[in-house]
């Protein structure tokens, strides 16, 4: 097996991990990223690699990082990744309820604004500014640390 091929296998294995701590079956899945029920079977599976469109979709509906999911695709160099590896990591456990990654990114987004002196908006949401993934942004200019 190829670094591709374990790649898409992989993330079919994530994703169904993801899929099941979101408690959603196969179908409900399917239904609510707009793809058919065998085509996400597939992925799944690790048979299909889906496109950047189709990974955004399925990443909105299970309310994770499509960024995350454009990583263990290969479509994206983790090096390039704007997202802290803090918040990469909450995004990527399957142990997670999306409330409780919501939760956990908020507290750091606090603590990092504390501590830089500049609040900080954490939007966990895929998609939802113009395409832009999970990131940590300075809200307004630098300020001094007290």
């Amino acid at each position: 097996m190829d670094v591709s091929t374990s790649r898409v296998a992989s993330l079919g294995e994530y994703l169904r991990e993801q899929r099941n701590a979101a408690e959603l079956s196969l179908r409900q899945l399917a239904e609510q990223a707009g793809v058919s029920n065998p085509y996400l079977s597939q992925v799944e599976r690790g048979l299909r690699k889906p496109s950047a469109e189709v990974l955004n979709k399925i990443a909105t509906a299970l309310q994770i990082s499509s960024e995350h999911l454009y990583i263990r695709a290969g479509l994206l160099d983790e090096e390039s990744s704007p997202m802290p590896q803090v918040m990469a990591a909450v995004q990527a456990d399957p142990a997670l309820t999306a409330r409780q990654r919501q939760s956990l990114l908020d507290i750091y987004a606090a603590f990092v604004a504390q501590n830089v002196g500049e609040p900080i908006v954490v939007d966990v949401h895929p998609g939802a500014t113009n395409g832009a993934e999970p990131s940590a942004v300075p809200a307004g200019h630098a300020s001094e640390k007290e």
